[in-house]
């Protein structure tokens, strides 16, 4: 598979740190001068732009969060005039204010530089063609990625999402090689594949899947289903969007487009930076941006990063799949649950990922139900057979837990199925 930027993604560690070096420098003095919230977060560590004289001094800045940026919405983190920005987009969460990420020409260049990265590393070039079925608007997949295809010079469609009837249509028709979406929607493409009779006649080739986790079965279940090589890519608005980091051939992590993102592990508890190979919290920095230019954010995101040498011969640091997150677990009856804990039960049990976790207080007591899709193999109309899956279910669930949900098995497709990103948890309760 190719490079987009070969003497970047190849570049020397010390050609590299020397790189980053320079770039922190410089950024800080832009932030510290520009972006009075942080300003004050260093002052109160008595922090000033010049006790940071390389990368290694990063850890003696402060953090920035989530909650800083909504406390500060929408202009507080704006390093520049409105009239050198160009584009604003925005956070898809549903609580609370929006967090609203500010960009120049420039910062757009790097983003869509990083998608571009991601497409080549999935052997994409100017000779195919690219189908990109995440949202498009405010939501940041399907503005980086197809801005990434056009640097690499694909056919680009931008199909955005929803009607899967005409993205098949046009997948066909075209001949679509490259597919961009999310995981949860390529799976429910490759069903609706299957059931129109289309499978023999897509020509794809790789699909570049992110914006929610998803697991190593999940992907084997893509492949198989669309007939391509399934491709990792991360990012955040809060970053820049997709194309942070991205996976290469090997399927081991994504490499981080570090000479932009600086990235760091560190202790969720006490703040301190972990070494590599070492599971914890996921930090950025955003080294080269211009406009919303964000030093040290915790992105809630569990991960390690490596840099053990890639077979595909780029030096970037690796981030390996994401692991959960600092946030996403439920407190059920006084008992810590992750999603992925319930995932790895259904994938054991030959079940695919599709799934919704509904939590409730009744009479001052949490109840717990797991849904779970059956596949068509599955589905029965035999009570007595369903009602032993779901004791099978409930059983290894029990055992991974340590509590017992209730346990549904409903028919193939009944589950809604998401264009963005899949909702796998309603927790009802009022906490």
């Amino acid at each position: 598979m190719g490079y987009y930027q070969e003497q970047i993604e190849t570049m020397g560690r010390d050609e590299m740190s020397a790189l980053q070096s320079e770039r922190l420098v410089k950024q800080v003095q832009h932030v510290y001068k520009n972006v009075a919230p942080y300003r004050k977060k260093m002052e109160d560590l008595g922090v000033e732009p010049g006790d940071i004289k390389g990368i290694e001094d990063i850890e003696k800045l402060p953090f920035t969060t989530k909650d800083d940026l909504k406390d500060a919405y929408p202009y507080g983190f704006l390093a520049l005039p409105l009239k050198d920005c160009v584009r604003i987009q925005s956070t898809s969460g549903t609580t609370g204010k929006r967090v609203v990420a500010f960009y120049t020409l420039h910062d757009i260049d790097v983003w869509e530089d990083g998608c571009a990265r991601a497409i080549a590393a999935a052997g994409g070039t100017n000779e195919d063609v690219c189908h990109v079925c995440y949202g498009y608007g405010l939501f940041t997949g399907g503005p980086g990625l197809n801005g990434g295809s056009h640097k690499v010079g694909c056919l680009t469609l931008p199909m955005s999402s929803g009607n899967t009837e005409r993205q098949l249509t046009f997948m066909t028709d075209l001949e679509a090689t490259i597919l961009c979406c999310t995981p949860s929607y390529a799976a429910f493409l490759g069903e609706s594949a299957h059931k129109e009779g289309l499978t023999d006649k897509l020509k794809l080739k790789a699909g570049i899947f992110g914006a929610e986790a998803w697991s190593e079965e999940m992907r084997r279940d893509i492949e198989k289903a669309l007939g391509l090589k399934a491709y990792d890519i991360y990012g955040l608005t809060e970053i820049c969007g997709p194309g942070v980091s991205f996976e290469c051939e090997e399927q081991t992590g994504m490499h981080v487009c570090e000479d932009h993102f600086f990235p760091e592990i560190i202790d969720p508890s006490t703040g301190a930076q972990q070494p590599l190979n070492t599971k914890g919290e996921l930090v950025f920095s955003c080294i080269t941006k211009e406009a919303f230019p964000l030093l040290r954010y915790r992105t809630r995101d569990i991960t390690m990063l490596t840099q053990d040498p890639c077979s595909c011969g780029r030096t970037l640091t690796k981030m390996r799949r994401l692991m959960g997150r600092t946030d996403d677990m439920l407190i059920i009856r006084g008992v810590n649950v992750f999603p992925s804990q319930i995932e790895a039960v259904l994938v054991g049990q030959g079940y695919p990922a599709n799934y919704l976790i509904v939590v409730d207080r009744v009479n001052h007591t949490d109840t717990f139900e797991v849904q779970v899709e059956m596949t068509d193999e599955m589905f029965s109309d035999e009570v007595k057979l369903i009602e032993k899956r779901e004791a099978e279910l409930l059983a290894g669930m029990k055992s991974m837990l340590g509590i017992s949900p209730k346990v549904s098995l409903v028919a193939p497709r009944t589950i809604t199925r998401s264009e963005g990103k899949a909702v796998r948890v309603i927790d009802k309760r009022k906490i």
